[in-house]
């Protein structure tokens, strides 16, 4: 599980990339240093609440979204393809069984 610092992390260098912005303009827009906003980047540094608004509202963006864990953990994955697996099971067993029944019915 990551931590919350690693989340802050990923999540605040993806939405910075997804907006086409630099660190440096980031930096400057929420007014901090370039090197702080690095460091928080590789989980080095953890901002202060007002700083962490200041870099939510540079990116435009509500700041709970900057600590939105991922939604698929490997759990979730596991029960996603077996799941699928289930589900492709059951439509093979049906079409088999509708392919004999209609070669029964040809005899």
């Amino acid at each position: 599980m990551a931590s919350l610092r690693e989340i802050l992390a990923d999540n605040m260098r993806k939405i910075r990339r997804k907006h086409g912005m630099t660190q440096a303009k980031l930096a400057e827009t929420a007014g901090v240093s370039t090197h702080f906003i690095a460091m928080i980047e590789i989980s080095r540094k953890f901002p202060a609440p007002d700083t962490i608004d200041r870099i939510a509202a540079a990116l435009g963006i509500e700041a709970y979204e900057l600590f939105s864990a991922p939604v698929s953990s490997e759990a979730d994955l596991t029960w996603l393809r077996q799941s699928v697996l289930n589900d492709i099971e059951r439509v093979v067993e049906e079409v088999i069984e509708k392919v004999l029944v209609e070669k029964i019915k040809v005899r």
